[in-house]
């Protein structure tokens, strides 16, 4: 017996899968699938946040609904990896915020944290509040980094207990599936988002027509995170190493990286939001949709408020814009742990693994392209 329901009928898909094996060339679940002959719980969720949903093989499934199989794959590894989120989770006492609408809760958070660093600056200095230009005058450096050093490294400790358990339960530390072979290749895998293309037509949509406009989306969010956290950690090498603290003119490293980085990350979860809406129903788990547009408009918001605030340092703006960036990014690094983001984990510890057991030949393509 399973856990759940959800694994329940994982299971019982995979076996049908597993007789047919029709779809073995779209991406890697399925020739991960056929190495097994029974699932236990932590190969489903393995295979479950393999998956990335492309809807590929629904719509080349035969057994398919209306079929009295009802096999549906998509959908049931969606529910699967869910629930893997929340029972991976560190620490348990906060498993139940899966369970919330994570739109209200990063809202919430951020409002919250915006008007504490009004309140403070407030208390400290009023005049702060009508002044452009310095940053520290509104939260002194070593408070502000004491609050966001805080807050991100209980978030980094929150993934590795994470991570830790997810690796533990799919089997992968009893194999040492992790090594610089097999962690090279799910770089190269995840970066280009090898799978997410249904073997190279593109995701599935309502209309059944394939794009690959999913992929373009998930990379423009992607590095566009990353490039805002290089103009971060440029700029903390920059005050720590050089002894060159804030402000950084237009054409500085920090400042360029930044721009970049925020320009990713409006037009990334844009299209991202677009193309959630436009999914086809039967490939996606409904009760999901608030914890995934909470980490999408968190980052269109980290994005947006980063750039206004570039735009406005210099104007009596700043500070109000400074508390909400400030608010907004420390709500995005608090609900990390607790939402959609931890997907991009557990998927690169799938993708590890997946390396492993191909070895020797980890690159081995199953796709037509």
């Amino acid at each position: 017996m399973h856990a759940n329901e959800e694994l329940e009928e994982a299971d019982r898909l995979m076996t049908i899968c597993n007789s047919c094996r029709y779809c073995e060339g779209l991406c890697a679940v399925f020739p991960a699938m056929e190495l097994r002959r029974s699932f236990a719980d932590g190969d489903l969720n393995y295979l479950a946040n393999l998956c990335h949903n492309c809807g590929a093989c629904h719509v080349d499934c035969q057994f398919s609904p209306p079929h009295e199989f009802n096999v549906n794959v998509p959908k049931t590894l969606a529910q699967v990896r869910a629930k893997s989120y929340r029972s991976y989770a560190w620490p348990r006492m906060f498993q139940p915020m899966f369970d919330r609408n994570g739109l209200a809760i990063a809202v919430v958070t951020a409002i919250s944290i915006a008007l504490f660093i009004l309140g403070f600056a407030l208390w400290h200095d009023p005049k702060v509040l009508w002044a452009g230009g310095d940053f520290y005058r509104l939260m002194p450096h070593k408070v502000m980094v004491a609050l966001f050093g805080g807050v991100s490294l209980f978030a980094l400790l929150a993934f590795v207990m994470g991570f830790r358990n997810f690796w533990k339960d799919i089997g992968a530390g009893e194999t040492s599936a992790g090594n610089g072979k097999t962690i090279w290749q799910a770089m190269r895998d995840a970066g280009s988002l090898r799978y997410l293309d249904g073997a190279g037509a593109g995701c599935f949509n309502e209309d059944e027509y394939p794009t690959d406009k999913r992929r373009f989306y998930h990379h423009l969010t992607f590095y566009g995170f990353m490039l805002c956290f290089a103009a971060t950690s440029v700029a903390t090498i920059y005050h720590y190493v050089f002894d060159w603290p804030a402000p950084y003119g237009w054409s500085s490293l920090p400042k360029l990286l930044g721009i970049s980085g925020g320009i990713g990350l409006l037009i990334g979860p844009i299209g991202l939001m677009r193309e959630k809406r436009r999914r086809n129903p039967e490939l996606v788990e409904k009760s999901q949709f608030g914890m995934e547009a909470a980490f999408i408009v968190m980052l269109f918001a980290t994005g947006l408020s980063g750039l206004l605030l570039m735009v406005l340092r210099e104007t009596p703006a700043m500070a109000i814009m400074l508390a909400v960036h400030l608010g907004t990014v420390f709500s995005l690094f608090l609900t990390m742990p607790y939402g959609k983001f931890v997907h991009g984990l557990y998927r690169f510890g799938a993708l590890v693994y997946y390396a492993s057991e191909r070895s020797p030949d980890p690159d081995m393509s199953y796709t037509s392209k």
